[in-house]
């Protein structure tokens, strides 16, 4: 992530923790990770992974897009890269994401806040996806829709994989 996108997203983090009246170490704690993490980002520097974000905004109890919303550039890490296309305003809220897997991916992704639902209509490529236990292979064209309450996955093999991921949240009320 740039420069101009880390300090976009430490500015918003820290409005967000700010405005429940969170001091940092009780964030930190609530996310599982390091006081000294949180304050770099924070400030704009380090370098979050995807799963540190869904975990702060889950503490946060706001959408994983809506901690994003700010930044412009794709978030990635282990060749996996995701963007928020767009959000929805109505209940229940949807996020809309472009992401990518790059070829021989295997990417677990812990569980999201209670109730919440993931579409991925593959676009070109291979994958593999699905809550941990359950595999269903996709190819070009088809969709999967499952519970992304409990860790789930996505695999590529030798090919890159595109897709488009809708995001449907839950219950906000209560993070897990």
């Amino acid at each position: 992530m740039d420069e101009h996108s880390l300090s976009t997203l430490g500015q918003h983090l820290q409005s967000l923790r700010q405005a429940r009246g969170w001091s940092l170490s009780f964030l930190a704690n609530a996310a599982g990770i390091a006081k000294s993490n949180l304050c770099r980002l924070e400030q704009g520097n380090g370098n979050p992974t995807l799963d540190t974000i869904w975990r702060l905004a889950v503490q946060l109890n706001v959408p994983f897009g809506t901690l994003v919303a700010p930044i412009s550039v794709p978030l990635g890490e282990d060749g996996v890269q995701v963007q928020l296309i767009d959000q929805g305003k109505d209940s229940p809220q949807v996020d809309a994401y472009w992401m990518r897997c790059a070829p021989h991916t295997l990417r677990h992704a812990e569980a999201h806040t209670r109730g919440t639902k993931e579409t991925l209509t593959l676009i070109s490529g291979w994958l593999e996806a699905g809550p941990e236990g359950t595999v269903t292979t996709l190819t070009p064209g088809e969709s999967l829709t499952f519970r992304a309450d409990k860790p789930h996955f996505y695999r590529t093999e030798d090919q890159e994989a595109t897709m488009l991921l809708t995001v449907t949240y839950g219950e906000q009320g209560d993070p897990q």
